[in-house]
């Protein structure tokens, strides 16, 4: 995901555009802050966001040598939920 100031966005913007056509995601920024991010129509954030985050558990969980299976993961996940 690159991140842009939204000044250089407007010069770049037909680029920008097709990048984010191609599935690429594009932050706009604002002093270094991220104001908006541009992605695809259509594109499901939730469901990529959900993927992430399941990647992250499960890569954190090998750094601390846990061992976490599809259960015991469902279940965190429901207990986040409360």
């Amino acid at each position: 995901m690159e991140r842009i100031g939204i000044f250089d966005a407007r010069a770049r913007f037909s680029e920008l555009i097709g990048r984010v056509e191609a599935g690429e995601e594009v932050v706009l920024t604002r002093h270094g802050k991220p104001v908006v991010r541009l992605i695809r129509a259509g594109q499901n954030t939730q469901s990529k966001s959900r993927a992430a985050a399941v990647k992250r558990i499960r890569s954190l969980s090998k750094t601390l040598d846990l061992k976490i299976g599809a259960k015991e993961l469902k279940n965190a996940i429901a207990a986040g939920r409360d």
